[in-house]
């Protein structure tokens, strides 16, 4: 018997808490992109020490963002694009707004 598939929805299950359902639950490219980067770190971490602690810190960290991502992906897609708009006024010495809604206006 094989396992099918699952869909994540808001209303839906929670992934389960391993590495593969915690990458497929992930929406936003860039917390895809993160989770292979950091899984590269942490295994070669893993090899080096022989220490499975930081695997396990790991996944339980990618599993709260896949349940974030889950719950609420528009947010995670908003996360980024006000870390972008930060980052363009940082790159040109502009103050960073201190609320939502300040950075958007001032990275137009």
């Amino acid at each position: 018997m094989s396992a099918q598939p699952q869909e994540f929805t808001p209303e839906g299950p929670l992934p389960e808490k391993n590495l593969r359902a915690i990458r497929r639950a992930l929406v936003v490219p860039q917390d895809r992109d993160g989770f292979d980067a950091g899984l590269d770190v942490v295994l070669a971490e893993v090899r080096a020490t022989l220490d499975l602690g930081r695997l396990s810190e790991f996944i339980h960290t990618w599993w709260l963002i896949a349940c974030d991502s889950i719950k609420d992906p528009q947010g995670r897609r908003d996360l980024y694009e006000r870390a972008i708009r930060v980052q363009e006024l940082t790159d040109v010495g502009k103050p960073i707004p201190s609320g939502r809604q300040d950075v958007a206006r001032a990275a137009c």
